[in-house]
């Protein structure tokens, strides 16, 4: 799994550098007002493309936010993956926040299950069913199943997901990104408990979102950590229209 070293996440760069090629045209075409206001997108979308390193915490029994965001949703709803009824953690992302998404706990990746969709607004409910999205199916060490489903939303055109089945996936490591606003789903296996709740702001791979329900801590057994295996970079798995 790449990890980029600029701060930035490289899918950015071909964007950030025609913004800034064309704010340089128009500054030398001295067409200033346009030049400003190509400045100024040029830096939005600087910042929309960061990718900070983030602090993971290594408490054992813990799931972090996949997402940058604000908590939409914490409730049961039926798991597509399995048809089983399950707490979600649902959060959406707007345009300002870090879209880089993260593994909420050390896990293999199962499956990488892709569906065509609309584009609605991604903080609504019914985005879950009715919008573009991709599916990250893991298994923790324990056997647990989760599903981590990347939501296209209503400015977002494109999912892109860089973890393969048969990937593991350290807690925290990057698994893809959305770009322009949307929305991560997280379904919790029944041993884990929401830490969360609506309204919330979370930080992706260092808020915790979830914790082992204490009866399933006492079962679990104790393990070494799985060393991440690598996989190749810049290959998405879904791709909608481009934005």
């Amino acid at each position: 799994m790449r990890k980029p070293s600029i701060a930035l996440s490289l899918e950015g760069l071909p964007i950030i550098g025609l913004c800034a090629l064309l704010t340089l045209a128009l500054a030398l075409l001295g067409w200033t007002f346009l030049a400003f206001v190509s400045f100024v997108l040029t830096a939005l979308v600087v910042n929309f493309f960061r990718d900070p390193e983030r602090v993971v915490p290594a408490e054992p029994g813990l799931a972090v936010a996949p997402a940058d965001g604000v908590v939409v949703k914490v409730g049961p709803a039926v798991d597509p993956a399995t048809g089983e009824e399950r707490t979600v953690v649902c959060i959406f992302m707007n345009v300002f926040n870090v879209h880089v998404n993260r593994s909420p706990v050390d896990a293999e990746v199962t499956g990488v299950v892709y569906h065509e969709g609309a584009f609605i607004n991604a903080s609504l409910d019914k985005a879950s069913e009715d919008n573009e999205r991709n599916e990250v199916r893991l298994c923790d060490a324990e056997g647990q199943a989760w599903n981590v489903i990347q939501i296209a939303g209503l400015i977002a055109r494109r999912i892109v997901c860089w973890a393969e089945p048969g990937d593991t996936l350290d807690r925290g490591r990057r698994l893809g990104l959305i770009k322009f606003g949307s929305r991560l789903d997280t379904y919790l296996p029944p041993t884990y408990l929401p830490a969360v709740s609506e309204g919330q702001k979370t930080a992706a791979g260092q808020t915790v979102i979830a914790r082992r329900a204490p009866e399933a801590e006492k079962k679990a057994p104790v393990r070494k950590k799985a060393a991440a295996k690598k996989a190749p970079g810049n290959k998405a798995a879904a791709k909608g229209d481009k934005a």
